[in-house]
């Protein structure tokens, strides 16, 4: 159970700490692309338990490795097999809080289709009950994403107005939302959906009770230092920012180029890790991609 003194620290770790936060929470459609991206091929496992439990191995190699601590990774987000599991033999986001790694969850169930140019989460039933686990598993947040493919006002409403409702929810059960609208940066449209997106997420910001306080998760910005007025808004605890198909090195450059928003990156930050490595090679190919994604989010 996050009690209330942990969740402050938790809190201050979030708010101020210098780092970023590691995305771990592929899910059932995305674990064949990344086990694959591990050098695991598609016919290594007969069913989806077996699937799972490789993801878990990756994962729980990552999490017990040496460099993955609070020193440069302040958080990490958990797909929810990945939060009931163990790594190391400790429950998952008590082995994190332990290393100073401060957990959260995924809890969107996945994209509806396109409509009006975006792509709105799917119902999310047992919300309440996901939530009530995480906060006894020791979680502090979660995260939710939806998608914006072009620059449509009344999409991106939507979209906003969607993941502030689900927000106050997860509010109300005592943990922080990280809300992720991610702007397809391949759009032909991506400057205007940033701009639209920007203005929606300030009015949201602004409307909510005091007090009250989110997480944003957002794709890198075309216009470098757009969110500044959301990483400064008292609503805001922190502005993250997703990799979104850039590589590593072309989203490190863009991080630093927006003062204020740290990284949450998941494939930029395990592409590299491959499932044959030594646990020396493991470890070394880890802790480069944690010292170049740290450098760009301290910048």
């Amino acid at each position: 159970m996050t009690d209330t003194a942990v969740f402050n620290e938790m809190l201050a770790k979030i708010e101020s700490g210098q780092g970023f936060i590691a995305a771990l929470d592929q899910s059932g459609g995305s674990t064949p692309k990344a086990l694959k991206g591990y050098g695991i091929e598609d016919g290594a496992w007969n069913n989806d338990e077996e699937m799972f439990a490789l993801i878990h191995g990756m994962r729980s190699r990552i999490v017990t490795s040496p460099c993955f601590n609070g020193d440069k990774v302040i958080g990490a987000i958990l797909f929810e097999r990945t939060m009931d599991g163990e790594a190391g033999g400790k429950p998952v986001p008590a082995l994190l809080w332990e290393r100073g790694v401060v957990p959260f969850l995924k809890v969107d169930k996945g994209l509806e289709d396109e409509a009006y140019g975006v792509q709105l989460m799917k119902p999310m039933p047992g919300l309440g009950d996901l939530l009530d686990r995480a906060k006894a598993l020791g979680i502090f947040g979660t995260k939710m994403r939806s998608v914006i493919n072009s620059a449509s006002e009344s999409g991106i409403a939507a979209i906003v107005k969607q993941q502030f409702e689900v927000a106050g929810e997860i509010l109300d059960h005592g943990l922080i939302p990280i809300i992720e609208p991610e702007v397809n940066i391949k759009s032909d449209t991506r400057g205007e959906c940033d701009a639209i997106l920007n203005a929606e997420l300030k009015k949201a910001l602004d409307a909510l009770p005091e007090g009250r306080r989110v997480m944003l998760k957002l794709s890198l910005p075309e216009h470098a230092g757009l969110f500044a007025d959301l990483v400064a808004h008292p609503a805001v605890v922190r502005v993250v920012a997703l990799s979104g198909g850039f590589s590593r090195a072309e989203a490190c450059v863009e991080l630093a180029r927006n003062p204020g928003v740290i990284a949450s990156f998941s494939r930029a930050l395990l592409n590299d890790l491959k499932h044959q490595m030594s646990d020396e090679e493991f470890d070394a190919s880890l802790g480069g991609a944690i010292d170049e994604i740290h450098a760009a989010s301290v910048a």
